[in-house]
């Protein structure tokens, strides 16, 4: 554990260093942070309480902008030490295997979920100084949601980066993940799944296994209990899972899908650089 927690200690300062990570605090920290602001001000200005629908917002810039961040910066971490010749370092050290990767991946997380949170958090403070009501079941739950995203695509980041051999092409593998997830939201693949007659059952069940359908449907969920945005796809969604089942689901299958993503990348890379 001590030489997990000093690789952790160890990514998240040169983590602090890079350039990426100013500009991730910039946009969570800075702009979100804004919009929260002006947002609140117009909001108790017209005598309404609009955390909530701000909330909603931030979520659904996270889910856009999160997962490309954390995908392109974590794949960077195996496949760039493996190019700079790291691992020969690390064999001659009495750093194991699997406290190096399990530590890199400790160290990102928090690097990763540290700005997201406080820009949230930091609204709702200043929300509270100016009394305007904060809704902290929705705080909460979208809390949890940020995390479980986190955790998601730092996994499949880690297995991309295990399986490339450069730095290149771990990039480019991580573009063309996330833009097959984000192309393959409930319009495109629906659409194609209901001219093909497939049974609308298998068809939203294929399009959930997509996290960020999953965060985009919970975000919704919250705010419209019945999902009436989605039209009859909500009536299939509520017939599996039922409304607090769906909120349980959105928070495991991410989850999960992260840790089983991680485990894979870290058995492919013990693996592959052992001797």
């Amino acid at each position: 554990m001590k030489q997990l927690w000093l690789t952790a200690k160890l990514d998240i300062v040169e983590s602090l260093r890079a350039r990426w990570f100013q500009i991730y605090t910039l946009v969570f920290g800075g702009i979100v942070a804004l919009l929260f602001v002006f947002g609140l001000t117009e909001s108790r200005v017209l005598g309404f309480i609009g955390l909530s629908r701000l909330l909603v917002t931030y979520i659904q810039l996270t889910m856009a902008i999160l997962p490309i961040f954390v995908l392109i910066t974590t794949v960077r971490s195996v496949a760039g030490d493996r190019e700079a010749g790291v691992f020969e370092y690390l064999l001659s050290l009495p750093v194991s295997l699997s406290a190096w990767f399990w530590g890199k991946i400790v160290g990102r997380y928090i690097v990763i979920f540290t700005p997201v949170f406080l820009a949230m958090l930091g609204a709702t403070v200043w929300a509270s100084f100016q009394n305007i009501e904060v809704p902290w079941g929705m705080f909460g739950y979208y809390t949890a949601l940020l995390a479980v995203m986190a955790m998601c695509f730092l996994g499949i980041g880690m297995l991309i980066s295990a399986i490339a051999r450069s730095t290149d092409m771990a990039q480019g593998a991580a573009f063309m993940v996330w833009l097959t997830l984000l192309l393959f939201l409930d319009l495109i693949l629906l659409g194609v799944m209901i001219q093909g007659k497939v049974a609308p059952e298998v068809a939203i069940t294929l399009a959930l296994a997509n996290p960020l359908q999953v965060f985009r449907t919970a975000a919704l969920a919250l705010f419209d209990p019945q999902l009436i945005v989605l039209g009859p796809s909500a009536f299939v969604i509520l017939d599996l899972f039922g409304a607090t089942g769906y909120k349980v689901f959105a928070l495991v299958y991410p989850a999960a899908l992260g840790v089983v993503s991680a485990t894979i990348g870290y058995v492919l890379f013990r693996r592959g650089d052992l001797p």
